[in-house]
């Protein structure tokens, strides 16, 4: 089984039922005991049971026949984890003083429990964990606003936090259930090379680092000459001395470090770029390197090729209202206990990456006076808007139908929302060329008995038959069930020839791929195949623009994504007002 990991969180969540835990400093062990054996694997799937004599007779004394537990060893100084002594005390083989901080419990005595949701699982371990060894402990939550405990824990040199949804399930890989929350920047880098203290042989004076980026290449990261003892530096320089080679390992040097060639000029000496250090530092600088960077430990846990650049610390500050939310209580979506002030500040926050989107565009709003379980009706027009901000158009642009609306600032999306819009859905025009489409939209829509890796191929078709016609395409989550595929065009033919090409390259899927496509709606037509939507290309069609909620439970988001995230994704909900942030 491999470990469920958390995502970097820019900003602390707004709304929703979040468990705050500390983010724990020291190295992550899945449990997994089977007749009575037990062994603790890091998430390269060594067994460390070896290492640790004490921890596994604890687990043994839980005399359970079958299991699987998360947690993460640390060692506690004056009661706060401190990575360096826990990397001393496995040095030393002194690990009698390291704690097993469990906050997981994935299967019990034949019982999967992967599928119940969180605060089940916590309380069923917290239960087990009553009886346990004083090296196995649970590690508790906080009944506290996330944004009081994380000023906590930065003031007190504490890492971060981590949140957990309540109701998640535990899945596998990175996902956006789990969030993590820096209050300091430090991450694991790359070893590429190093210098010797004085120019001597003795002990190591700094550590060339870098990462690998999205496609596979080693950049560099700067360098770190501090945080070790006299005693570290020559245990580094012996782990090292092995692993060095003649030629830097960098594929793409840092702005910063460009006397750093292919072969080093000065007292840099370069190795294969097999261990990663934890390091913390002030900040990524313009050029691409760590600043005042400081040596934690080694990681042994983790594979050198897994390590990526990670984003800045997070924010604890809410995102700015516009408005004062009326009724911010109410409850939009009782199934993710989703309010209307959830809502707004959602919109608040990507109002600067929604509007290039909205802006200029005719809109038709989803509104919700109810909540998504109520009567949910569309608006088109500006007929009794009751939204400042929102601009009224000329009729003249639509004849025979009144006046048109569109979202232009962060003002009229906030106040719109204020007003229980949850989903904004645009013309594929502007409103200064509201009869020249400026895109074609595909919607990719997954009938019964359709598989997620079947959408995934599905848009990954239509991508290849876009680019055998010299068209580029971009994508984005639907926020439901599929996946949008938009084709940005110059804005010279109208309507009817956007929307006949559109017609007649969805039936060629059809023809072509009849057990993957369905271009005839409907739900008997599209049962195990994905339809793929062209009727949205008509003149006054609209679609969910990117960043919109969808009024759905879970109030999933389409999310805009790279070609290269497609068969990372794990469904078209995967963001959700929740988590998009």
């Amino acid at each position: 089984m491999e470990p469920q990991l958390a995502t970097l969180a820019p900003s602390l969540p707004v709304g929703g039922d979040w468990i705050t835990e500390t983010k724990l400093d020291g190295y992550r062990l899945l449990a997994r005991i089977e007749g009575g054996d037990v062994r603790l694997l890091t998430r390269g799937g060594h067994d460390w049971a070896a290492k640790f004599p004490t921890l596994v007779g604890e687990l043994e004394a839980l005399e359970l026949s079958t299991a699987w537990l998360d947690g993460e060893i640390v060692m506690l100084t004056d009661g706060l984890p401190d990575f360096s002594a826990l990397q001393n005390a496995m040095d030393a083989r002194t690990s009698g003083d390291i704690v097993y901080f469990l906050f997981d419990l994935m299967y019990v005595d034949g019982e999967d429990l992967r599928r119940v949701p969180l605060w089940a699982r916590r309380a069923r371990l917290s239960q087990l964990l009553e009886s346990a060894g004083e090296h196995l402990r649970f590690s508790e939550a906080f009944d506290a606003p996330a944004a009081a405990m994380f000023e906590a824990a930065a003031s007190l040199g504490i890492e971060g936090l981590m949140l957990k949804r309540r109701d998640a399930h535990y899945e596998s890989g990175r996902t956006q259930t789990w969030l993590k929350a820096k209050a300091r920047l430090r991450q694991e880098l790359v070893i590429c090379g190093f210098t010797t203290r004085g120019g001597k042989d003795g002990e190591i004076g700094s550590l060339l680092l870098g990462y690998y980026d999205d496609g596979a290449k080693l950049v560099g990261a700067g360098s770190v000459g501090t945080g070790w003892s006299a005693r570290t530096a020559r245990d580094l320089l012996e782990r090292l001395a092995p692993l060095e080679t003649r030629e830097s390992p960098y594929d793409v040097a840092a702005t910063g470090s460009r006397r750093w060639s292919r072969r080093a000029p000065g007292g840099e000496r370069w190795v294969r770029p097999q261990l990663v250090a934890e390091v913390e530092f002030a900040e990524w600088t313009a050029d691409g390197v760590v600043r005042q960077a400081s040596f934690k430990g080694l990681r042994l846990d983790k594979p050198a090729k897994t390590v990526a650049r990670e984003g800045g610390k997070t924010s604890a500050s809410e995102p700015p209202l516009a408005l004062k939310i009326t009724h911010p209580e109410r409850v939009v979506d009782s199934s993710a206990n989703i309010t209307k002030a959830d809502l707004v500040r959602y919109y608040a926050s990507v109002a600067e990456r929604m509007l290039p989107h909205l802006a200029d565009r005719s809109v038709a709003l989803v509104r919700a006076p109810a909540g998504i379980g109520g009567e949910l009706f569309f608006q088109k027009h500006a007929e009794r808007t009751g939204m400042p901000g929102l601009t009224i158009h000329d009729r003249a642009l639509w004849p025979d139908h009144p006046p048109l609306l569109s979202v232009d600032t962060a003002e009229a999306l906030i106040s719109a929302a204020q007003m229980n819009a949850v989903e904004f859905h645009t013309w594929n025009s502007t409103i200064r060329r509201i009869d020249r489409p400026d895109r074609v939209i595909f919607d990719l829509d997954p009938g019964e008995g359709v598989k997620w890796a079947h959408v995934q191929e599905a848009a990954m078709l239509v991508r290849t038959l876009l680019e055998e016609l010299d068209l580029k395409a971009w994508l984005k989550t639907s926020g439901g069930k599929g996946l949008h595929v938009v084709v940005p065009l110059a804005p010279r033919v109208g309507y009817d020839a956007v929307k006949a090409f559109s017609q007649t390259f969805v039936r060629h899927l059809a023809k072509t791929i009849p057990e993957r496509f369905s271009a005839t709606s409907g739900p008997s037509n599209r049962i195990k195949k994905v339809y793929v939507d062209y009727l949205r290309n008509g003149k006054g069609q609209t679609t969910a623009a990117a960043f919109s909620a969808r009024a759905r439970p879970g109030m999933g988001v389409s999310m805009p994504v790279s070609w290269e995230q497609l068969f990372e994704l794990k469904s078209g909900a995967q963001w959700g007002v929740q988590t998009a942030r």
